[in-house]
């Protein structure tokens, strides 16, 4: 074999050598990757029959997840004469990118889940924005940076490219103030093999060879220890799975779909407003105005099956209660000497010793458990809610009081409960010729624990395989000065023990660039894409950490006063760990007109994130179009194999 020389030998590389060390200058040469001529998107599908556009029957679909995901779906089947009914259990749609009001340093602010970045190669998504005429509402942030804590490691810049692979490769090579830092050496075959798998993409192989090992057993042995912390440690986190948890094939998978197969380079927009103004409510409009009907704040409690179809299903809008009778054990984990608790997970209630009235611990907001806090009052861990002991609303974006039960029955460790107001737990009944669950994890896994009558075991097992990943949390601070920032406004961050990113609202969105402009304050959020609870089993550690580590990061602040400060903890996102994809549910189901959607399904072209959970949903409205005989949705990604395959 050639011996290739490591890449710590010279201090100047130039295109052409790394082209030669690379081993990719002859398929530069051929495939038509340069500067000049890009690659375009490819095609997924594509009806090569002129069918027609619009229905001209009337056939119902009901839509039950307002994310990204559900939105999708709902406006494309609205806008071909389709009568869609979208159900939503919180009281805002978006979802993940959901917004909703809160009041900060004497003011009205939008608060989010956190940054959201939108990249040209999103197609789907941005093909939808130009749809709405919504362009305006985001604007590019120019570039942005992925910063170290450990020293040894300068900042890394990415900025706009039009280079494609493999000139983005060297290109980032030459620019990269630590590239000698990689620590490749091709000589090497474990090295010479990570370098072929990174760039040779091919989406069953990919997964046949790597799912079955996670990310930090893969690099745990001769695995080039700069590249790792450099590139596969922060981005592989910024898929918000955590990497002793994250299949190796999905990675592969996320790497070709952000970088080697992405001939669009590594800018992004950001929204100029909050994402519900920005996104959310537009989509919701286009879907209304079609005649199609959005239900907020709505729980479905059962869902009616016969002869292996979905035959119905049943809601309670503006409540979570339920008319019928039910038992619960008590809860014996969490110890109170005045209220005994019973169930488990997001089905907590709690009984005040001597009551014969049940309070539900399940946030009116967006369904997360509240936590009995010091003061005797229930707070929300996700967003900041706050009830009184006797569960009424102190605090919001929680806008109903907390649910109560009056028990029927006690029996040993159990209880039996029955809803305190039966008029509104009296359910509203829906029938369809379609249903799309595109719900996240828990959503879905609860929809069918609540199906009645016979179901396809596959399918249900599938979904109760789904994992969730580690917990994400974001907070947002609000200080009374502003600080030199020599970085990007959203900017990565690695070597922390919470902290992976940080963004300076005040310069990114409207409403806090107005109010910096007034005070002379910053608002500046830091995000933990996924945490171990072990580590940080509570909202105060959570805040203390993120504290001292913002202080670490921009000392200046250490001097600032905080005005204000917004937590938000979710542990909802889809996980995608080893020996996953093989069982992962498709858009399609055994069930048959039970459709699929969501960042959980199993995508037939490489995406992600965002892009994963509208595509996801287009997916789901095409199977519906092509079965009534109609022309499905042109869908696009890129290409969706790597060039170095082996």
């Amino acid at each position: 074999m050639r011996q290739i020389p490591n890449l710590l030998e010279s201090s100047t590389i130039s295109r052409r050598t790394l082209l030669k060390l690379f081993g990719v200058g002859t398929v530069a040469g051929v495939t038509g990757y340069s500067r000049f001529t890009k690659p375009k998107p490819t095609v997924f599908q594509k009806d090569t029959l002129d069918l027609p556009q619009i229905l001209n029957q009337s056939k119902t679909v009901v839509v039950i997840g307002g994310g990204l995901a559900g939105l999708a779906c709902a406006y494309e089947l609205s806008q071909r004469g389709f009568i869609v009914t979208l159900l939503e259990k919180s009281p805002q749609l978006g979802g993940k990118i959901a917004s909703w009001q809160i009041e900060a340093a004497g003011e009205t602010f939008m608060m989010e889940h956190g940054f959201h970045g939108f990249f040209p190669q999103y197609y789907n998504l941005n093909s939808l924005v130009a749809e709405l005429g919504i362009t305006n509402n985001f604007q590019s942030l120019n570039f942005y940076s992925v910063v170290y804590q450990d020293s040894h490691y300068k900042p890394e810049i990415f900025r706009p490219s039009s280079s494609a692979f493999p000139w983005n490769i060297i290109d980032l090579a030459i620019a990269s103030p630590n590239r000698f830092s990689w620590g490749i050496n091709l000589t090497k075959i474990k090295h010479l093999q990570v370098f072929q798998a990174i760039t040779g993409f091919q989406r069953e192989k990919n997964y046949q060879r790597f799912d079955n090992i996670s990310v930090a057993d893969w690099v745990e042995t001769e695995f080039p220890q700069g590249l790792y912390d450099l590139y596969f440690l922060p981005f592989a986190k910024s898929s918000l799975n955590a990497p002793d948890l994250m299949s190796v094939g999905e990675l592969m998978q996320f790497f070709h779909f952000y970088f080697f197969g992405n001939p669009e380079g590594l800018a992004f927009n950001g929204t100029k407003d909050d994402m519900g103004t920005s996104l959310v409510q537009p989509i919701a409009r286009a879907i209304e105005q079609q005649g199609s009907k959005i239900i907020t704040d709505a729980t479905v409690t059962e869902v009616v099956a016969v002869n292996g179809k979905i035959d119905g299903l049943k809601y309670n809008a503006g409540s979570n209660q339920t008319a019928a009778p039910f038992i619960v054990k008590q809860n014996t984990a969490i110890a109170d000497e005045k209220i005994e608790y019973f169930g488990a997970a997001d089905e907590v209630f709690a009984l005040p010793s001597g009551s014969q009235e049940a309070i539900s611990l399940t946030c009116t907001h967006q369904g997360c458990t509240v936590q009995k806090a010091e003061d005797g009052k229930f707070q929300c861990p996700c967003h900041g809610a706050v009830f009184s002991a006797d569960g009424k609303v102190v605090k919001g974006p929680a806008k109903r009081d907390l649910a109560k039960f009056k028990v029927l029955l006690r029996q040993g460790d159990e209880v039996q409960l029955v809803a305190a107001n039966q008029e509104l737990a009296l359910p509203k009944k829906l029938q369809a010729d379609y249903y799309v669950f595109a719900t996240d994890v828990p959503g879905v896994q609860k929809l069918f624990q609540r199906v009645s009558g016979d179901i396809d075991t596959t399918v249900k097992s599938q979904v109760e395989n789904l994992s969730i990943a580690d917990p994400f949390a974001v907070c947002r601070f609000w200080f009374d000065r502003d600080f030199e920032w020599q970085q990007s406004n959203f900017t990565s961050l690695s070597g922390y023990s919470l902290t992976d990113s940080i963004t300076l609202y005040h310069r990114i969105q409207q409403q806090f660039i107005e109010w910096s402009h007034n005070t002379g304050g910053s608002v500046v959020e830091l995000h933990a894409y996924c945490y171990k609870e072990k580590d940080f089993p509570t909202q105060e550690a959570l805040i203390h950490t993120f504290e001292q580590e913002l202080y670490a990061i921009v000392p200046e602040l250490k001097q600032a006063k905080i005005l204000h400060r917004e937590l938000v903890n979710q542990h909802n996102f889809s996980g995608y760990p080893p020996n996953s994809y093989a069982t992962r549910p498709e858009t399609k189901t055994n069930i048959s007109n039970l459709i699929f959607a969501g960042d959980w399904v199993k995508m037939p072209f490489p995406c992600g994130l965002m892009e994963r959970a509208v595509s996801s949903g287009l997916l789901a409205a095409n199977e519906i179009l092509h079965r009534e005989g109609l022309q499905r949705r042109s869908l696009f990604s890129v290409n969706p194999e790597g060039l170095l395959q082996i």
